[in-house]
């Protein structure tokens, strides 16, 4: 028999399928997190009631007391309590990476030909779905009450804009404590210790004026209440570009500082 005929000389005369891209890598593994959603949904109700109940009761309960109507207190919060949905959110980033690490399976796709970033990209995505789904949710919910977002559809396009890129920007935060704590509910616990003073010093539930001026002085630059901000003048019509800058610097500065690093503990595992 000749060597053409031999499976070693068949299998070199076949072409080595190009290797996949980093994109392709990234929408798999994006497709993973989907189907997370798909499977366990549950998921999805424990995202969504928080921001919802937080919505209500803010402005039934304190709306009146607020702003003199729940309805004009809806016009300022709801911006808000997006900016504030979206960074909880990103809590849960770190705790499916805990929880996937503790399975092995990060061990699996550390021997795999893939990009080395594509299983937390994959993990981005499924923040991005959560976001985008919890925000429709709220938005729908502030238009029954009565919120009105000025700037239009436009505005509201733009405001969502930035409000995946501050979950982008924040779920790195989480990523990292997640590939350092090895349990989920630490990672959670950790999380909103960190969040909780962030969120509530901040300008999304009172104007930072009745506030002592040490705590104002605070606010002022907390990067919650420039993403707030700015979310507030995309939806409401007023944005400046410097509120707009302002809102994204701290998402932008978190990717550039904590990718990098989420990729030197990944290997360093």
């Amino acid at each position: 028999m000749s060597d053409v005929s031999s499976p070693v000389a068949v299998f070199r005369s076949v072409a080595r399928p190009p290797a996949p891209s980093a994109v392709s890598n990234a929408l798999v593994f994006g497709w993973r997190a989907v189907l997370k959603f798909r499977h366990v949904p549950e998921q999805l109700f424990d995202l969504v009631m928080t921001p919802i109940m937080f919505t209500l009761i803010f402005t039934f309960v304190f709306g009146g007391a607020l702003a003199g109507s729940p309805r004009d207190y809806l016009q300022v919060f709801l911006p808000g309590i997006l900016v504030q949905t979206v960074t909880f959110n990103a809590v849960y980033s770190g705790m499916g990476l805990s929880a996937d690490l503790d399975k092995g399976l990060f061990d699996r796709f550390r021997s795999l030909p893939i990009w080395s970033l594509a299983p937390f990209a994959g993990l981005v995505v499924g923040d991005v779905l959560r976001h985008l789904i919890a925000g429709a949710i709220i938005l729908a919910i502030g238009l029954l009450l009565g919120y009105r977002p000025e700037g239009g559809l436009l505005g509201v396009l733009g405001g969502f804009a930035l409000l995946l890129a501050i979950g982008f920007g924040f779920g790195w935060i989480f990523i990292v404590l997640g590939l350092l704590v090895r349990t989920p509910m630490t990672v959670m616990t950790i999380g909103f210790t960190f969040l909780f003073p962030l969120v509530f010093a901040s300008n999304i539930m009172v104007d930072p004026a009745t506030m002592p001026g040490w705590l104002a002085a605070f606010v002022a630059v907390n990067p919650v209440s420039l993403m707030t901000t700015a979310i507030r003048g995309l939806m409401g019509g007023g944005a400046t570009l410097g509120e707009v800058a302002a809102g994204l610097l701290a998402p932008v500065v978190l990717t550039a500082v904590l990718a990098p690093l989420t990729l030197v503990l990944y290997r360093r595992q």
